[in-house]
């Protein structure tokens, strides 16, 4: 820590009293990496001539921004500001004046002042500048007296360099205005890139000069202009973000397929895909028409994105084009290339030094690694920390996304804990004197694709247990949360690619019982191990080539069921908690802290950047409930959660309807990923299982099931006037039955009475029932019955 910045902070701590946690109460997020109060409080209170003044740079445009949006958090008409006031309510201070355009090593740090004497936000550059407003914003409060923002000093930088969100434009399109308020998102969470993912099977969006059949052919007449998105680019700019184009090659190629057949490496004609999947349609490595088109498309890629990064995809590489052609396979002979991944390793050898002649460097997904590449390429993780370690340690630089999929409906906590360094297992999976190892191996058949298989091992010493599992192929990982539910009955959780990965198993030599993968169970087989099995260690790279090499991840959107009437709903205020993540300090993980502050955020985000997510679901609301009075109808909702994990994708695979004509008009796709009211239930009933006489706890419960017992009647007429709604009926009763089982199971509780075995199994028979996925939606209120159930006596 440089001397200058030491004695600043010695100073600050003498004056102020930083959180008492990592992360505090202060409504922000990212969290900062410095936060410190007056340890008398107080506040600056602000007015309608709230003005500012910026010195060493010119950000006339965003210091219009800013005031305006402080007024729409107070309600406020700004009056004018001079051009330069002498005495502005806030003062911002810029070191150097740097090129507008974002760069991936621009210096986005700041320090934020709130005091009496007014606000002074300082930084190196305008990126920092840019971020400090963002945080300021964050600050703004409506008081009962006032509208005022507390005393508060801020040190803050960005823990990782690469912090972005892609967007799939692809398989539905993405209007302009929704591409802006996307970036305006970006931006408010500190963000700094915006993967735009332009190409796929399903169109071709980049207009071409050079090639416009690909957006004749390709794309349905939906494609941006070069002028619209060079106008993104500087959009994007002016709120410190960049924006990294993708290209897919040479999969992902159908609609280009469409358009000029000739490249690719099967005869056609071709069609644009109106599915969902991996396609056929490969580019023709063997032909040099290819990189001749490669090269002119990327020059003016070029022109449009200045970014210094161009991503060409390249994952999912269906090879049977290149398996069936005599003259890919000569070829390959010819090259000395021994099988198809090394063929695709030498045509990205090819399109690298494309690249690199038009001054850009090439980021791909995980496919793209190969030794014969450059260390200059950056490498995109869809496989998660595992695959990153191997990067990492081969001193390759990667970022993460897998964990970071929010077109998946999964909870804000899961996303929260998913750290982009990988880490060991520290020894915890070995065998220590005394204790007793038990293993099982599992297969969990899915509705899409191969079964899941692998084992789990429990190991017990004395009273304490620990364990891991080994996923068929992939590294261990330990578990956390053991619970026996009786002497062979176990739960336990862990994060997955799939999401949270929670067993509730009933163990001996065989296995029985369900896989809860997020909300949804899936059925599950298996037997007991006699041995425990060897399993495959995670790939840990030292703490040097991991800070060198690990730049920072993504949240990935893709677009097989977003469209632009969901997107707000899918993105935010999720997408806040994958920014700190990247952000915030690496021990900033209160999931309990995070989901207050992120209840603020939500809020801020759709009052003061205008993001959608409240406004869409009402939108949505309205229509499915045929008119206005939608109460009922969200109330029923607060008890629901889209099925997690691929459900809904394979669920309308199994349907025949995984394609561009199914509609996304179901209540699922109103629903955010987690149920907030389920959420706090959840803890309410822990509390309550905790100490039987917390009576707030007793009351909370009983209200809330109260509210979706008694709604039920309300809801029903709605749910029988909208056909897009009436597969929901047997769910609206269930809510209410497991309710109604909810309030005798707290009367029981009350009365210090049981159950017999009976008509517990009954009720809990009535729980599994209602626990299956409906119409794509989970009756979540299930799972804090079932504790109370398994609580009872």
């Amino acid at each position: 820590m440089p001397l200058r910045y030491t004695l600043l902070v010695t100073s600050l701590l003498a004056t102020f009293v930083t959180s008492a946690s990592p992360a505090g109460n202060l409504p922000l997020m990212p969290w900062p990496q410095q936060v410190a109060q007056p340890a008398g409080g107080g506040s600056l209170v602000l007015d309608n001539h709230f003005s500012v003044r910026v010195d060493g740079d010119s950000l006339d445009e965003a210091v219009l921004r800013l005031r305006q949006r402080v007024g729409l958090q107070t309600g406020w008409e700004m009056m004018p500001q001079a051009t330069s006031p002498a005495k502005p309510t806030m003062l911002i201070v810029i070191q150097q004046r740097v090129d507008p355009l974002p760069q991936p090593d621009s210096d986005e740090s700041y320090s934020l002042k709130v005091s009496g004497d007014g606000i002074r936000l300082e930084a190196p550059t305008r990126f920092g500048a840019l971020h400090g407003m963002e945080t300021l914003l964050q600050l703004v409060e409506n008081t009962p007296t006032n509208s005022a923002i507390p005393f508060v000093e801020i040190h803050d930088s960005p823990r990782f360099p690469w912090r972005g969100i892609l967007i799939d434009s692809s398989r539905h399109f993405m209007p302009l205005e929704t591409i802006r308020r996307q970036i305006d998102g970006i931006a408010a969470a500190r963000m700094n890139v915006f993967h735009w993912h332009l190409t796929d099977d399903q169109g071709w969006r980049f207009a071409s000069k050079h090639f416009p059949q690909l957006q004749e052919k390709g794309s349905d007449g939906l494609f941006y202009t070069q002028q619209e998105m060079k106008g993104i680019v500087k959009y994007a700019a002016d709120r410190g973000v960049r924006v990294v184009p993708e290209i897919d090659l040479p999969g992902h190629a159908t609609a280009l397929a469409a358009a000029m057949p000739e490249l690719i490496s099967a005869p056609g004609p071709w069609q644009i895909e109106r599915g969902w999947g991996v396609f056929k349609p490969l580019l023709d490595p063997s032909n040099e028409k290819v990189y001749d088109f490669i090269d002119t498309l990327t020059g003016e890629v070029a022109a449009v994105f200045p970014d210094p990064w161009l991503h060409i995809g390249g994952d999912e590489v269906d090879a049977s084009q290149w398996k069936a052609s005599a003259k890919i396979q000569r070829f390959m002979q010819e090259k000395g290339l021994k099988d198809e991944h090394a063929l695709q390793a030498w045509f990205n050898q090819r399109v690298e030094k494309i690249l690199e002649k038009h001054q850009r460097k090439m980021v791909g997904w995980d496919e793209i690694a190969h030794p014969d590449l450059p260390r200059s390429i950056l490498i995109q993780s869809w496989q998660g920390q595992d695959a990153l370690g191997e990067i990492s340690k081969n001193d390759y630089r990667g970022i993460l996304s897998a964990g970071f999929y929010l077109d998946q409906a999964q909870p804000a906590s899961y996303h929260y804990r998913n750290e982009v360094y990988p880490s060991g297992l520290k020894g915890q999976d070995r065998l220590q004197p005394g204790d007793i190892a038990h293993s099982w191996s599992f297969t969990m058949p899915r509705l899409k694709g191969s079964a899941v298989k692998g084992s789990f091992t429990l190991i017990q010493q004395g009273d304490r247990w620990r364990g891991f599992v080994d996923f068929a192929g992939k590294p261990r990982r330990m578990v956390r949360d053991i619970i026996w539910l009786s002497p062979d009955r176990v739960t336990f959780s862990v994060d997955t690619w799939m999401g949270v990965f929670k067993p509730v198993v009933t163990t001996g030599d065989s296995l029985s019982g369900y896989m809860l993968v997020g909300n949804v169970r899936y059925p599950v087989q298996g037997s007991r191990l006699e041995n425990v099995p060897e399993g495959i260690q995670p790939t840990v790279p030292d703490a040097q080539q991991m800070k060198a090499n690990l730049l920072g991840g993504e949240a990935a959107l893709w677009a097989e069921i977003v469209n632009p009437q969901v997107i707000d709903s899918r993105l935010w205020p999720r997408a806040f908690v994958v920014a700190e993540r990247l952000w915030s300090a690496q021990d900033v993980t209160s999931e309990e802290n995070m989901y207050r502050r992120l209840a603020a955020v939500d809020s801020w985000s759709a009052v003061s950047v205008g993001l959608q997510q409240h406004a869409q679901a009402q939108r949505q609301m309205i229509r499915l409930a045929n008119g206005s009075d939608t109460i009922p109808l969200q109330i029923l909702a607060e008890a629901l959660e889209p099925a997690q994990y691929y459900t809904r994708q394979h669920l309308k695979f199994q349907a025949g309807h995984y394609d561009l004509s199914e509609p996304l008009n179901r209540l699922a796709d109103v629903l955010p990923a987690e149920s907030d009211k389920v959420r706090k239930l959840n803890h309410q009933v822990d509390a309550l299982i905790k100490n039987r006489d917390d009576r707030q706890a007793m009351q909370a419960v009983r209200h809330q099931l109260l509210a979706w017992q008694q709604n039920v009647p309300a809801v029903m007429p709605v749910l029988m006037q909208n056909y897009q709604l009436k597969p929901l009926q047997p769910v609206a009763r269930q809510v209410a039955a497991v309710s109604a089982m909810g309030l005798s199971l707290l009367d029981a509780m009350e009365s210090d009475t049981a159950f017999d075995s009976q008509k517990k199994a009954a009720m809990q028979d009535a729980l599994d029932k209602a626990a299956a996925t409906q119409d794509e939606v989970v009756i979540a209120l299930v799972y804090p019955v079932e504790k109370l159930l398994r609580a009872g006596k």
